[in-house]
Formats: structure tokens, sequence, C-alpha cells
């Protein structure tokens, strides 16, 4: 398919500062086609605050976990105790949802929508509704904290960037670094559609062993590992029917991975995606205030014009 544009996917008598005063993450960053979900419960609906496309834009902050480093990084931090975004999800986040409508809320958050992107794999009359075909999350990071306690499958865990579907992930990108390593492994997840096959997993660098099937492995140092606080990108790209994810460090060699799609089930009709970036806290079993935190210095979503 050949795409003909590129769309890209924040009286007294002393005088008191204003809220606008602190530097915010969208005073840097071009957040005006993301939402963020919070891990705390502010308005007690009983999930997770979702902040909206032209607050976050318009220079919101959270002092605890979504913030603006001094270096000019935008902060995402996840306790292990905080409020979920839904009854379904028994993790926390500080995470950013793609969101291609940009503030306009005639149209839907959901469904194949301006809001959202589909393959170019998909029919084209699924082209013609959506907000974008195909899509590339381009990320620049360090992550800097990584839970220490909780069971050994769980700790060390956080996903750093997602391609989301009506119900499942295309793909899931974890950073893992056990207590006693110096450095930590990137690997990823595929998950078809349900009745489309099994769950695929896809180790980049490192292992992501120990794991909930092969709790009692004790694997060595990953070799080439990145440590908390190196910085590093990735990028994740998905074009017709083919993923790729490449992670990129200064003086090292790209890794490189491709996954076939066309047994996945996501070029059907109805099937719509979204990107999603921060910190996807993996681990239940810690102490309540374990936590996982990255800083993202670049980020960055594309996509092709609509047919």
């Amino acid at each position: 398919m050949l795409k003909s544009g590129v769309m890209v996917a924040s009286l007294c008598l002393f005088s008191v500062p204003s809220r606008a005063a602190v530097p915010a993450p969208g005073d840097k960053f071009e957040l005006s086609g993301w939402s963020l979900s919070v891990p705390v419960d502010s308005d007690n609906d009983g999930k997770a605050d979702q902040i909206k496309e032209k607050t976050l834009a318009a220079g919101y902050r959270n002092s605890d976990f979504f913030t603006l480093s001094d270096a000019g990084g935008m902060v995402f931090k996840a306790p292990i105790s905080g409020a979920k975004t839904s009854k379904n999800t028994t993790y926390t986040r500080s995470e950013l949802r793609e969101m291609l409508r940009k503030g306009d809320t005639s149209i839907a958050t959901q469904g194949v929508s301006r809001n959202n992107w589909v393959l170019s794999s998909a029919p084209l009359s699924e082209q013609k509704k959506a907000g974008g075909v195909d899509g590339t999350l381009e990320a620049t990071l360090s992550v800097d904290h990584v839970t220490t306690t909780g069971v050994n499958w769980q700790v060390g865990r956080v996903i750093i960037g997602q391609i989301h579907a009506n119900n499942d992930e295309p793909i899931r990108l974890y950073y893992r670094k056990l207590p006693h390593h110096q450095k930590g492994s990137v690997y990823f997840a595929h998950e078809p559609r349900k009745g489309f096959g099994d769950e695929q997993w896809y180790e980049m660098i490192g292992t992501l062993q120990p794991s909930h099937g092969n709790q009692t492995a004790a694997p060595t140092e990953p070799e080439a590992g990145i440590a908390l606080g190196e910085t590093f990108s990735y990028r994740i790209d998905a074009t017709g029917n083919k993923l790729t994810v490449t992670l990129m460090r200064e003086g090292r060699p790209d890794v490189v991975k491709t996954v076939d799609m066309s047994k996945s089930g996501y070029s059907e009709a109805g099937q719509y995606l979204y990107f999603k970036a921060g910190v996807y806290n993996q681990n239940k079993t810690g102490k309540p205030d374990d936590y996982v935190q990255a800083t993202f210095y670049r980020l960055k979503a594309t996509h092709g014009a609509q047919r």
C-alpha cells in the first residue's frame, strides 16, 4: 500500500505560584494525541484516573507519578499498590494511551474510528474509517527503578511499550532486571486474538526467566544487558501483517526481531489498534510501596494516512 501522508501519532498578601508555573511533561512533549492513566482514584469511581488529551497537553502533572525531570524527561512511576484501570487488571500503571482524535469528543474512543488505526492488511472499508493505517512507535528512555520484592517470577518486570487491540495485545515490550543482577533483559510478547493461537515470547537481550511456567530458573547476568538509568531506544513497527521490534543503543548493533502476524487475527474487520507507552508494573506480590519508574526522552507515533 502506498502511504499518501503521515500523521504524527500537555486575594492574598503573598503571591502563590500557579499550577502552570511548575514544569510539566506537556511543556516539552507533544501530548495532544495521548491520554494518561495514573494509579490514583481521586474521583472515587473505583478505577485509576484517566487524564484526557486536552488536560494532559495543557500542563497536567502528578507529583508522585507523572512529572518532568530536571533533564527534560517525562517520568512515569507506578507502585505495586494503587488504583487499577479496570476490574480485569491486577497491575498498576502510569501509562499513555494513543488518542488520534486529539480531544475531539465527537469521535468514539473505541472501535474502528478516527481515534484508532488499523493494519494495511485490513479490509479497505476499515482503512477508510480509521484514524491511520499501520503504525510506528519510537521511544528513547531509561528504566530508573524496578521492583525488588515479591515472588521471583514477577520481581523486576515492567512493560514499557505496547500495541493494544480490542481485547488483546499484538505486542507488550518488557524490561526486566533481577535483584542480584546489575543489568536487565528486554523481551516481548505477541498475543494473537483469542482462537488464533497461543501467546508467543521473544527474547531480545538476556532472558525472560524466571517466569510463571519456570519459577525455579536462575539465569546468569545478561552479558549485553541494560542497566538501570542507561538510555536506550526502541522502535515498534506494525506494517500489514509484519511486526518488527528494534532495540538501539549507542556503540552496540541494533537488535531486531520480526513476527509474522498473518495468522494472529488482527487484519479482520472490526479490529482496531493503538499504542501505549510509559510504565505498566508487572508485579502484584511485592511490598505495596515498591515501584517501577522510567524516564522517556523521546516519544513519537506515526501512521500512514487513510486510503
